[in-house]
């Protein structure tokens, strides 16, 4: 017996990087694989059946089922037509992996409305169309999982991805109004965040040796690392794991936190702007947050 066996598993960008080797896993566990990919560039730009294609056929060299689908995942009419293809072809649907996503990156005051909202289109809006057309179908099963990926640079903060950022942490929202609203359904929904040298950070400077040296640490972490987690999740032996944020570092997995509050002031007489001023805010100021990026907080080299 295999984790999969009889699940029906739908990967959005699947034909390459982290989502390949998801599909790939996914069908060596026994699942049934819809591979979805429209062949873009990082960019977004263009289309090619090719990416996907190619992945469906070392799923059935290898003995697995799966079939290609390259829909965008951006727009609900052609994100209905991803599940459609599962429901289609294998009868259901029981795993949804939202990882498909483009890059725009620029620094805000440079960024357009056009590269902000490619970005958010793809990873916010995608993960939003693909989990809602998948719901029904789950909700009548009483069953399902979601696996979203989401990203530090939204859960801590990078230079120059505003977009990403912002969609990447709109994605740990999603992910957990999905929980809290699907749960009674036994539909069950979570984030990774992967750490893994793909195509998608590819184009990082090398210009200085502690940019090269940065980027000879992250090609340590292959994309099939993120694999064995998004397997773990898609499972029913996880079935007790709902709502949370994952972290996956080469061999390393995290689980992240959750904005909680961490001090309060209290004034019984309420606050003015002068009082918040010279109480408030220095009182709290202690436990404030650093300017981080991801980098400065994953400053460890990869184990």
């Amino acid at each position: 017996m295999h984790l999969l066996d009889n699940k029906v598993v739908l990967v959005t960008g699947a034909g390459g990087g982290i989502g390949r080797d998801i599909a790939l896993a996914m069908a060596r566990e026994g699942a049934q694989v819809v591979v979805n990919d429209i062949g873009a560039s990082v960019a977004g730009e263009g289309n090619d059946a090719g990416p996907a294609q190619r992945v469906v056929d070392e799923i059935r060299a290898a003995g697995g089922q799966a079939v290609a689908n390259t829909d965008s995942v951006s727009e609900a009419a052609s994100a209905a037509r991803i599940v459609t293809t599962a429901l289609d072809t294998f009868g259901r649907l029981d795993v949804v992996v939202n990882n498909a996503g483009i890059l725009r990156d620029r620094f805000f005051h440079k960024m357009s409305a056009e590269e902000f909202d490619a970005v958010i289109k793809v990873h916010l809006y995608g993960t939003f169309h693909v989990s809602r057309a998948a719901a029904p179908h789950f909700k009548e099963q009483q069953s399902g999982a979601y696996v979203h990926m989401t990203s530090t640079s939204g859960l801590i903060g990078n230079l120059g991805q505003a977009n990403y950022a912002a969609a990447k942490l709109g994605i740990a929202a999603l992910s957990k109004s999905i929980a809290l609203d699907m749960q009674k359904f036994g539909v069950r929904s979570n984030c990774i965040s992967p750490f893994a040298w793909s195509r998608m950070i590819g184009s990082i400077p090398t210009e200085t040796p502690e940019e090269q040296a940065r980027v000879d640490r992250l090609k340590q972490m292959t994309p099939a690392k993120i694999a064995p987690l998004a397997v773990a999740l898609a499972s029913d032996r996880s079935v007790q794991v709902n709502g949370q944020i994952f972290a996956v570092r080469n061999n390393e997995i995290f689980l992240m936190s959750q904005p909680r509050p961490v001090r309060s002031v209290h004034r019984s007489e309420g606050w003015s702007p002068e009082s918040v001023l010279a109480q408030a805010l220095p009182a709290l100021q202690a436990s404030f947050f650093d300017l981080e990026r991801s980098g400065d907080v994953f400053c460890w080299d990869p184990v």
